[in-house]
């Protein structure tokens, strides 16, 4: 019997326990989860086959573990595995930094560690839980996996396989790559939604600011309804290059303010083209 065991059934998690279901990827799949509601949520939606109930058993016997919980989790989620970690069972992770994971990995499962891959499924929504769990939520997605030289074919192959039969499309790249490019692309943006979203509630008008707030700004602040949780543990996961490029946008916004203060409408209009230009061909 193949088995799965999967460290937190959410958005992420739950969406890839129902297409491993669908492709008859395993005939038994088992939740693990801080969150008693959320596991009693799993079972009523068939996400899982089962909440864990002997777990040292269940990580014997899996022949793959998902760790689908916030980053901050992932060590001591891989040190309750690795006393109980089999010859045959594969670890992957999908969390959205990289280079922490994978350190967090090598020094705990040692000599185990070519049985770890870690992945990140560029997919999501601001929702989170069982409840959002989406069978469509992979398909035609980006799937990032950061296998390095002493990764298993086979793990690697298995993984693979795994994220295809849910529709994703698989990449991969070094862990450090990987955190460069994602805090430029994700991890920036969501702090600059959640920072404008909480600059205005501590401002006396907030309530009507709000109230006449518009689709533009629905959608720029889409992301601040993310999982704060979730989002202060990736922050702080990838710090180095996030502070990295808060200091590039700290640049890029202190020469719009001096074009504005100086009233420099060359300057305004070629930032503003440059961006246009930029933003309407990457979404052609």
């Amino acid at each position: 019997m193949n088995k799965i065991l999967i460290f937190g059934v959410g958005l992420i998690g739950g969406s890839l326990a129902l297409n491993a279901k669908k492709a008859a990827f395993a005939s038994h799949i088992v939740g693990v989860g801080r969150n008693q509601d959320n596991l009693n949520d799993a079972i009523k939606l068939k996400l899982i086959d089962r909440i864990s109930d002997d777990l040292e058993k269940d990580i014997v016997e899996s022949h793959i573990i998902v760790i689908a919980a916030p980053v901050a989790q992932f060590a001591s989620i891989l040190e309750t595995i690795q006393p109980h970690l089999a010859s045959h069972t594969i670890i992957t992770d999908v969390g959205s930094t990289k280079t922490e994971v994978m350190k967090s990995a090598k020094e705990i499962l040692g000599a185990q560690y070519s049985q770890f891959i870690g992945g990140h499924p560029i997919a999501g929504s601001e929702k989170h839980g069982a409840t959002s769990a989406d069978i469509d939520l992979f398909k035609n997605k980006n799937v990032i996996l950061t296998p390095d030289e002493t990764t298993s074919p086979q793990a690697k192959e298995t993984i693979e396989s795994l994220w295809k039969n849910a529709g994703a499309v698989v990449s991969n790249m070094s862990h450090t790559e990987h955190d460069k490019i994602f805090s430029t692309i994700s991890h920036l943006p969501h702090l600059l939604a959640f920072s404008l979203v909480d600059m205005i509630t501590h401002r006396s008008n907030a309530n009507e600011l709000l109230k006449f707030a518009a689709s533009g700004f629905k959608d720029f602040t889409r992301i601040a309804a993310s999982s704060p949780e979730m989002w202060k543990d990736i922050t702080l996961a990838n710090k180095q290059f996030i502070l990295e490029d808060i200091q590039h946008f700290e640049n890029e916004i202190k020469l719009l303010k001096e074009a504005i203060q100086h009233e420099d409408t060359k300057k305004i209009l070629a930032l503003f083209e440059n961006a246009s230009k930029t933003r309407n061909k990457w979404s052609q």
